[in-house]
């Protein structure tokens, strides 16, 4: 948990932002992004000076080359900034005019260039660059970042997951962020373990591959003991697809950052024809995927389509999970409500689809005021099972009156924090359980599936 002191040192950034011309959070929070990345770049060839001093051996790894390159790479080409500057421990040194050149010109232009082969996150950066001309910002940023404590990996991912609250508040881009307390609610009904492949094809922040691999890190410690499970861990128990540049180098520091230090965080639209070969691949989705759209049925996918016959978004991702999940598979996905009720023949196709073929396990409403301020859509969580042969007996409901925030645009918190989310404390009173529904949704969920 983070102190008033690192977020007070954090709000002072966004204000930095703003008051340098980023208005934008989501462009403040991108920006951010560069500077940590350029900053753990450095974190990892410190590290691997310190060991080959310790060791008294060669370098295993340099990720800033020695010396001056005038000719190979044209980020160079203007008189040779040493490679030396370019790291974080050198050019926060730097006046601010002088830091402004080397990471607007050389830094940015040698993010683009790394490739994939120092790590995933690096084929991110393509698109690296600042979006600001004043030095004196870029200056903040840095001293401000630099002063942030960031030893632990908890702190990490708590700082990152702060700075991400920023675009909550951006108006339309708060479609990308589900509230966290929501998402941790559903990776704790859903229990991922040690041998799981989780998958979110709409993955934006990365915000439900980050909390499941924290669940799985926090329920079973003893993984990393075992060189198969921590390879499976690092390497291959979770992925995630998005379409937007920005939110795949955001969701990717967001893996890093909470321990995952090669992610698979990979650019696709889902839905289109050819989105990917990886049917049947994994055996728990945890999404929320986007609400209301329509698509082009000649850009969407025919397998898709063979499923559910529809131009809407929301159907479509569901007929996607079905295919992505291999045979006892489970997803744990939200919807709008018109999936729940919506009268079109593509509506109770796949209602039925998931009653009569497949195991359909939980409904879950969520308060119409839990997207707000950006979208007032009345929800629901739906858990279900690929089985291919049918087996829904009984549909378990629940009907979350309040999550603990208040249900209007402010979206203030109603309780003390130590008191919110899935989680809390300790046991909640009859009248903090009406303010937050949710410790008592997880116990009935566990006593009916114990």
């Amino acid at each position: 948990m983070l102190t008033g002191e690192i977020r007070g040192q954090i709000n002072k950034l966004r204000d930095d932002l703003w008051s340098g011309g980023v208005s934008n959070p989501l462009t403040g929070v991108e920006q951010i992004t560069y500077l940590l990345f350029a900053k753990r770049l450095d974190d990892i060839q410190l590290l691997e000076e310190t060991k080959a001093t310790t060791l008294k051996r060669p370098l295993a790894r340099r990720i800033f080359p020695e010396g001056k390159d005038e000719l190979e790479t044209p980020a160079f080409r203007d008189g040779g900034c040493p490679y030396e500057l370019l790291r974080w421990s050198r050019f926060k040194n730097e006046a601010p005019e002088r830091m402004y050149e080397i990471v607007a010109d050389h830094l940015m232009p040698f993010l683009r260039t790394l490739g994939g082969a120092e790590s995933v996150m690096a084929s991110h950066m393509k698109g690296a660059r600042l979006a600001f001309t004043k030095p004196a910002l870029l200056d903040r940023l840095v001293q401000g970042l630099d002063k942030i404590p960031m030893d632990d990996r908890d702190t990490k991912g708590d700082v990152y997951e702060y700075l991400l609250s920023m675009i909550s508040s951006a108006g339309e881009n708060g479609q990308f962020r589900t509230p966290r307390h929501i998402i941790d609610l559903i990776v704790r009904l859903m229990n991922p373990g040690p041998q799981d492949t989780v998958c979110d094809p709409a993955c934006g922040t990365a915000g439900f591959l980050m909390m499941a691999a924290e669940h799985v890190r926090r329920e079973h410690p003893d993984l990393f003991y075992d060189p198969q499970s921590r390879t499976h861990f690092e390497t291959n128990a979770f992925t995630g697809f998005d379409f937007d540049e920005t939110m795949l180098r955001i969701g990717a520091m967001n893996m890093m950052l909470h321990g995952i230090e090669e992610p698979r965080i990979a650019y696709r639209d889902s839905l289109a024809e050819g989105g990917g070969d990886d049917a049947g691949h994994y055996s728990m989705i945890l999404a929320n995927p986007p609400f209301a759209g329509s698509l082009d049925n000649e850009s969407c996918s025919k397998d898709l389509l063979k499923v559910v016959k529809t131009k809407k978004t929301e159907l479509l991702f569901l007929a996607l999970f079905l295919r992505l999940l291999q045979t006892g598979g489970r997803a744990a996905v939200i919807v709008p409500d018109g999936v729940l009720f919506g009268s079109s023949k593509a509506h109770k196709g796949l209602r039925q689809a998931l009653v009569d073929d497949h195991r359909l396990e939980a409904v879950i409403s969520l308060p119409s005021g839990v997207f707000r301020p950006y979208a007032g859509v009345s929800t629901g969580i739906l858990v279900f099972t690929k089985t291919g042969r049918g087996g829904t007996d009984k549909v378990w409901y629940y009907d979350m009156q309040a999550d603990g925030w208040s249900l209007d645009d402010k979206r203030n918190p109603l309780l003390d924090e130590s008191l919110l989310g899935p989680n809390p404390q300790r046991a909640l009173t009859a009248e903090e359980h009406a303010k937050n529904n949710l410790p008592d949704l997880l116990a009935r969920w566990a006593e009916r599936s114990g």
